[in-house]
């Protein structure tokens, strides 16, 4: 089953989506977990024929990236993409073993082990052909009137199809003492609106592509008359993508927040009958008093498309939502057809991944925690938390002079600054208590039946917060992946277990590279707490302007001065970096990497750094930085980033920030006429 999207509130993460990991016989000429350098930096990688005063990027990375190819089964690789692999091949172990156990019924092994089985029984999964989905192929052709479309987009939500929209439950932006009911646009089978209604060549090209995939999905389905279908289907896209929010739009905190008492949503939708629609996601009438509507104009027009729209044509809608959803469960020419669009088309990957590495993909989407739990108990040494402890009190502390420091902040906003500074939590590693997955059953010859019961429990997880208090302990990313992340309205920091390796974290090498490498995550983090978006919540998670009006105004021009800097950058030919889309992002890299200079500074204690392998502590902070971001582009997946990631490129990740920074500019003794030189006037500081 395809990936399920990531509803709640926490869209502030490190780094890009994680993808695909590389064949085990790709060419990695970055250094191995295991490096060996007490400096950390990776020698090997740089390319001494770049001065880093013109391309520090290219400094640190350019070798790697001249003897590096894009494995085949990848759209991208890099840094982040070893640390995946490594961590991918721990889970293939872990479910390997568990497959072989003979497991007792009902235990965690018996779980994983069976759900990788599954996966891997490639005969079972050919000879049952689209039997496993005959219950749901039914179910949408049985539907007769536009109340059962209604129940039908209700019941779909249970097994992780939200379309044409999507409810879930999160903690309440404006309340943060208690969860809230949410419903979103969604409904598109490509990824952003752009794919729908831009005139760019290339994506005109991928439209076309789409439409012939659709048909030939529902070909392969025994659809009569697939192709009249296909062309209705993509009607019905077309006309959620013209009031579909831009991804900008959708960044903004207030905006999206439109609280609807459930009576009043007949005046936003007239005609579509909520009653069914919570009924048939089997949401207690009690729990349906009052929800938070994303965007209100798209609910409105999806209100006329509906009206429009024959119940014929919604059976066929549904029909190929179900089947693109489940595709990669089925057979192979369903497989196949599914990774000719969603990943040759879109994101240029020229060949599928082994079976074996997409069922660990699958253990990983439907119960990633449960197999996260066998993971720590392998791959975590509480000497990083221990670590990472001292670390994050030295980027508080950072941060708490960072606030004082401002000298265009007035006091009593940074008086409320440090309130909500001390107000953080950090999670480091893995959960203190894990989801309960007890009423989970998982049949070795059940695939898609294993996916859907999986989705189930997790909807019903979720359901079951309404009313209740708020869990403090719930992560929202699985200790095996490489990442981190801020959630605003609980107001935490959360770093799992995988990402505390080098060259993010080196327990080998001295504090400097340290610093400029995980201690910059972790600034990073903090730092979207207090970024264009993040910094209209308060300590405890409501949204609250607690702002005075100066200080808001000298905060939107220097993040606009910010912006700025990032729109004028063109990876390819005719696309930008969207500056208003990484807007957070860009101000997270910049804040979380002068944080992270300061907190290393306190670290020292007023003593120097040494000189090691030829460069100083000031150096080594700055290439630490840099050697996270090493990465390549198929052309196609930079396009689709641009067009629908708030991360800017991994280059300007690294020169766009550093080039903003004086520490640098002194490290390196960049000078006016340097490539990396930005005049002092033209630096951006936020905090």
């Amino acid at each position: 089953m395809t990936a399920k999207p990531v509803l709640a509130v926490l869209s502030c993460t490190l780094v890009l989506a994680a993808c695909s990991s590389p064949p085990a016989t790709a060419p990695t000429p970055s250094a191995p977990a295991t490096f060996p350098l007490r400096s950390g930096v990776y020698g090997q990688n740089l390319d001494k024929n770049v001065r880093p005063q013109d391309d520090f990027y290219r400094f640190v990375n350019g070798q790697w990236l001249a003897s590096t190819s894009i494995p085949p089964d990848r759209s991208n690789f890099g840094a982040f993409a070893l640390l995946e692999d490594g961590a991918e091949h721990d889970l293939k172990a872990i479910l390997d073993e568990a497959a072989a156990a003979n497991a007792p019924a009902g235990s965690d092994a018996q779980k994983v082990g069976d759900l990788y089985a599954s996966y891997l029984d490639e005969a079972t999964i050919e000879s049952r052909g689209l039997t496993p989905l005959a219950g749901e192929l039914k179910r949408i052709d049985e539907l007769k009137t536009k109340q059962d479309v209604a129940r039908y987009i209700g019941y779909s939500q249970r097994i992780s199809l939200r379309h044409p929209f999507a409810y879930y439950v999160s903690v309440d932006r404006k309340n943060s003492s208690q969860y809230t009911g949410i419903i979103a646009q969604s409904g598109l089978g490509m990824p952003d609106r752009d794919y729908y209604l831009s005139d760019d060549l290339r994506l005109k090209g991928i439209r076309e592509q789409y439409q012939v995939y659709v048909k030939e999905l529902l070909a392969a389905a025994g659809t009569p008359k697939a192709e009249s279908v296909a062309t209705k289907i993509f009607g019905i896209e077309a006309q959620l993508a013209k009031s579909h929010w831009t991804r900008v739009q959708n960044r903004d905190a207030q905006k999206t927040y439109n609280r609807y008492e459930v009576a009043t949503l007949p005046k936003l939708m007239p005609g579509f009958d909520w009653e069914a629609f919570f009924a048939g996601a089997q949401i207690p009438a009690a729990k349906t008093q009052a929800l938070v509507v994303v965007q209100p104009s798209y609910f409105e027009a999806l209100g006329k498309v509906i009206a429009t729209t024959s119940v014929s044509d919604w059976r066929g809608y549904f029909r190929y939502k179900l089947l693109n959803a489940y595709a990669p469960d089925l057979p192979a020419k369903f497989t196949e057809l599914h990774f000719g669009f969603n990943q040759r088309a879109v994101s240029g990957i020229e060949a599928v991944k082994p079976r074996w590495k997409r069922a660990v993909d699958t253990v990983d989407g439907a119960v990633g925690d449960l197999i996260g739990k066998m993971y720590v108990e392998r791959h975590f040494s509480p000497d990083a938390r221990r670590r990472m402890d001292e670390l994050v009190a030295n980027l508080m502390r950072a941060y708490a002079q960072g606030i004082d420091s401002l000298e265009w902040m007035t006091p009593a906003t940074k008086q409320k600054a440090h309130a909500k500074l001390a107000l953080f939590t950090t999670k480091i590693g893995y959960p203190t208590q894990w989801r309960d997955w007890s009423q989970l059953e998982i049949r070795r010859d059940d695939l898609v039946g294993n996916e859907m019961r999986a989705s189930v429990i997790a909807f019903e997880r979720n359901l079951g917060k309404l009313g209740g208090p708020i869990d403090r302990t719930e992560w929202f990313m699985t200790p095996q992946t490489v990442n981190a992340y801020y959630n605003p309205p609980t107001n935490e920091i959360v770093f799992p277990a995988a990402i505390l390796q080098p060259p993010f974290f080196n327990v080998a090498a001295d504090d400097a590279l340290n610093y400029g490498a995980i201690g910059a995550v972790i600034g990073h983090e903090i730092s979207h707490g207090f970024d264009d978006q993040g910094r209209r919540y308060d300590g405890t998670g409501n949204l609250n302007d607690w702002w005075a009006p100066e200080d808001n105004a000298e905060f939107t021009r220097r993040a606009k001065q910010l912006g700025a800097q990032y729109s004028a950058l063109s990876p390819l030919p005719g696309l930008n970096v969207k500056g208003d889309l990484t807007m957070g992002e860009n101000i997270a890299d910049l804040a979380g990497l002068a944080m992270a200079y300061r907190a290393w500074q306190l670290s020292l204690r007023g003593q120097s750094s040494p000189v090691i392998d030829g460069y100083t502590g000031e150096q080594r902070f700055f290439i630490g930085w840099a050697q996270g971001w090493a990465r390549k582009y198929r052309d196609d997946e930079l396009r689709r980033r641009l067009l629908t990631d708030p991360h800017s490129p991994s280059e300007y990740r690294t020169n766009t920030v550093v080039s903003n920074l004086p520490e640098f500019h002194a490290a390196f003794g960049v000078q006016p006429g340097d490539k990396m030189y930005k005049a002092p006037a033209e630096r951006v500081k936020l905090w």
